[in-house]
């Protein structure tokens, strides 16, 4: 392990209590039974979570996991971010019962921003038998994940995982798809090790169970309604696009690459331009094919990496939103999309499968079918008064998408693991066989 960072965090602080939120007790006046009406204390953890990517990386995975970790830390919890460092510029920093532990890693190919992290294993088994945690909560399958469930294993200590990304999907987009099947051995074998494995949707709960994982809970995603927001449309950021009020503006968020599925964005796009020529199509990312795409469409706005609410203003600009992805887990610019007030176009599954009400508030179409995708696209670039009706009713959907109902559901895997190491921890007694 490369460093530690230096917080004022005193990691050994027992922190198994809580505090007594109400000490009023009742009496009935007809019994001598008192009743006492406090309410159960909530136990504070401490919890290591492992991840290779966090911001200011920019992915689903790191926003995704960033605000579970904000939500745990606000609730008391003592936390351990064990992640690989991003840059030479990534230093010691760290508060209060939130300690960054920096390891080594290696840019990955094509992703030269992001970070794989490299084994570990000796150095988490001196930071778990010295400051050690309650649970392990794994984010990514990586090196640095397998070495910390091997460490994690050795010192018995609960570990749960999620299951984020779609890596065996992507394997066919980079002609590996023969990977595929190895990939998946991997993945499950790693996730049928923890405690249980945290998925975004029922959907793909039922794909994993059908591939042999175990114990999966789904454990759904938040959206901040506040920084995605109707409000931050801006009509000068519309005429820099080239768009008056009247113009569909259709966006797609994400990273420009192969998994992506970004070509039919593009045919789908000259579907609506067909019927609304003067439609606009604006790309908020980057990614290794931003080169290549940009040759294809050449009037499209590349918009590049939009951070906070210059990222909110932008989608809050825009009328529809295209999504052509088929690899994700669940795919957070859906929700950010809705809460938006756009009209998002879908295939059926991961996130548009579990949010979007077809006609309602929003636009569904059968996985992988390309046709039904443009013709979708279409006929909402020539109703632009639909598409907004479709946003304003994704918009309702988006405000009961709350991250502390996700950050509730995370503790509840972690107190689960919890109670299951304590029973196996118990002693087994067996009756005595009878005499005779």
């Amino acid at each position: 392990m490369s460093h530690v960072a230096n917080t004022n965090i005193d990691i050994d602080t027992d922190t198994d209590t809580g505090t007594r939120t109400d000490t009023r007790t009742a009496a009935r006046a007809d019994s001598d039974i008192v009743v006492n009406s406090l309410r159960p204390v909530r136990r504070l953890l401490r919890v290591a979570v492992v991840t290779e990517t966090y911001p200011p990386e920019v992915n689903g995975v790191s926003a995704t996991i960033a605000r579970v970790v904000e939500g745990l830390h606000a609730r008391g919890h003592e936390l351990q971010l064990v992640r690989p460092r991003q840059d030479r510029t990534d230093t010691d920093h760290g508060e209060a019962r939130l300690l960054h532990v920096l390891t080594r890693g290696l840019p990955i190919p094509r992703y030269p921003q992001l970070k794989m992290g490299l084994p570990s294993q000796r150095a988490l088994l001196h930071l778990w038998t010295t400051h050690r945690p309650d649970v392990v909560h794994l984010v990514t399958e990586g090196p640095l994940g397998w070495s910390a469930l091997r460490a994690a294993t050795h010192l018995g200590l609960p570990v749960v995982s999620d299951f984020r990304t779609n890596f065996h999907a992507y394997m066919r987009h980079y002609g590996l798809a023969w990977l595929r099947n190895p990939m998946m051995i991997y993945l499950r074998r790693f996730h049928n090790r923890t405690a249980c494995t945290m998925v975004p949707t029922e959907g793909l709960r039922s794909e994993l169970a059908a591939s042999g994982f175990k114990r999966l809970r789904v454990v759904s995603r938040g959206v901040d309604t506040r920084l995605f927001d109707p409000s931050r449309r801006s009509d000068a950021l519309r005429l820099k696009w080239g768009a008056s009020r009247s113009t569909p503006v259709v966006l797609c968020v994400g990273r420009l690459a192969a998994e992506k599925n970004l070509d039919l964005l593009f045919t789908a796009f000259e579907a609506m331009r067909a019927a609304v020529p003067s439609a606009r199509l604006v790309l908020v990312g980057d990614g290794p094919d931003r080169a290549q795409l940009a040759q294809r469409c050449p009037g499209a706005v590349f918009a590049g990496m939009r951070h906070g609410e210059d990222l909110g203003a932008h989608y809050a600009s825009a009328d529809i939103f295209l999504f052509p992805s088929i690899t994700e887990t669940f795919g957070n610019v859906v929700p950010e999309a809705m809460a938006s007030g756009l009209a998002v176009v879908g295939f059926d599954y991961a996130a548009a499968g579990q949010l979007i009400r077809h006609g309602d508030n929003g636009l569904l179409v059968r996985l992988e079918d390309r046709e039904a995708f443009c013709d979708m696209a279409r006929g909402v670039a020539g109703e632009l008064p639909r598409a907004r009706a479709l946003g304003a009713q994704a918009r309702l959907t988006a405000n009961r998408l709350d991250w502390g109902r996700i950050v509730d559901a995370v503790e509840a895997e972690y107190t689960a693991a919890l109670h299951d190491a304590d029973l196996a921890r118990l002693p087994t007694w067996r009756a005595a066989a009878p005499a005779g």
